[in-house]
This record gives C-alpha cells, structure tokens and sequence, in this order.
C-alpha cells in the first residue's frame, strides 16, 4: 500500500472520525473501502498503524472494526512475514430480490441526482485546471484500465476511474462526497448484470468525457458526464421497474 496512487485514493475516504462515534464512523469507512474496491480482493488493507492515524482512533477501536469484517467475511487476518488484513472475494452478484431489498433502505432518484451533479461538477473543474504532467498521465491511466480490465473487473476500475476525476477536480471535499454517494450507487449496480452494448457505449463516454478535460472544455465535459450518468440511472431504473 505504499503506492502513491492507492494512498491518494484513500485519502478521500479515509478521514478522522469524529470524537464519541469513533468505532461507528471508521467501520463506515472502512466499508466504504471495500465496497468501493479501493483495495482489491485478495490485497492487503494498510497496516494497523496507517488505518489507526487516519482516521485517529486507537488501534484497540481499530481492532474491533477489523473484527467485526472479519465475522461478515469481508476480511481475513494472516500471520506471518507477509500477514496483515486482506480483503476477501465477493460473493456472486446478488439478483433481483436483492436489489428490491436494497432499493428500500435507499433514496435512490435522490441519490443518483446528486450523484450527476457532484460528477459533472468534478468534471467541469477538471478541465477548468487544464491538467498537465502527472495529472493528465494519471487520468489516462485510469481510462486506460477500464479499457483493459476483464470483464470480472470493469466495475472496479470504472469507480476508480470516476473517482480520479474527483479528486484531480481541486476539492477534497466534493471527492468525499463522491466517494460516498458512488458507495451507494454501486450497492444498486451490484445487483444488476454487467450488459457488453452497454459497456461499449460507456467506454465511448469515458473516451470523449477524459478528451473534453485534458482538452480543457469544460462545459463539454460537463456535458458527456451528464448524459453519462443520466444513462447508468436509466439502466438501474429499467431494472428496478
């Protein structure tokens, strides 16, 4: 976990807790984490130490939230050398019943509002930045990953890509915010099939939406990030009818 990009991509979700919900707030995070694939499956989360300064809990608070995804089976602990937290395989893609039972817990039109804004927000200041140097290769690294994932893996870089573009906007706390509301968002994709047409269409989208900002044009990139969200939240819609 010493890789500059995943400390960076921590970063916006791994805060200091609050004083009195010390042990609530940092197992949000951390699941955030997870659900998220800011860490993949068989990797291992920062150790101890690093998780505890985070987000400023002892690492007796930060013992038990470990504890507690490790009885969920999101986790398990290694000894050895080469020990540490890693993080567990998901279990297959939950169905339909599943995603009712999701859908019930969430504001979801709610949700996937403020999910557009925040993203075409995030694009717009992007280009507004014009990105150069590190910046722009770390953008293009990232469309690139979705273009190269398998197909098992295209959710994961996907978010990743979405969240590069919110934290190179400027703002850390509009990337927290992203971090969050995507969180939620992917609870809902999760339950749904990964759709090839549709994967095509997106990665068109992701093309010219990552062109628009190194190009500079802002209200351009607002705009393909738009119609971008505008079609995953028709595609959850159609599966939630």
């Amino acid at each position: 976990m010493s890789d500059g990009t995943e400390i960076d991509r921590l970063t916006s979700v791994l805060r200091p807790v609050r004083a009195g919900n010390g042990f609530e707030e940092a197992l949000e995070q951390v699941l955030r984490v997870l659900r998220l694939e800011l860490v993949s499956a068989g990797e291992r989360l920062p150790p101890e130490r690093e998780l505890a300064d985070r987000l400023r809990i002892s690492r007796v608070t930060l013992r038990e939230v470990l504890k507690v995804l490790q009885e969920q089976g999101l986790v398990e602990s290694r000894r050895g050398r080469y020990g540490g937290t890693f993080v567990c395989r998901r279990p297959p893609t939950p169905g339909g019943a599943e995603l009712r039972r999701r859908v019930r817990t969430l504001d979801v039109e709610d949700a996937l509002r403020f999910r557009e804004v925040l993203e075409a927000g995030a694009a717009g200041l992007c280009a507004e930045r014009h990105l150069t140097g590190a910046d722009a290769d770390r953008l293009r690294a990232a469309l690139s990953a979705t273009h190269d994932a398998p197909l098992a893996d295209y959710r994961r870089q996907d978010t990743l890509l979405h969240l590069t573009l919110a934290e190179l906007s400027g703002s850390p706390r509009l990337a927290a915010q992203y971090a969050a509301v995507r969180a939620e968002v992917n609870e809902l994709l999760d339950c749904i099939p990964l759709l090839v047409r549709n994967l095509e269409h997106s990665q068109r989208q992701h093309t010219a939406l990552v062109e628009a900002v190194l190009a500079g044009e802002a209200q351009a990139a607002r705009e393909v990030m738009r119609g971008h969200c505008s079609g995953t939240a028709a595609l959850l819609r159609g599966f939630l009818a």
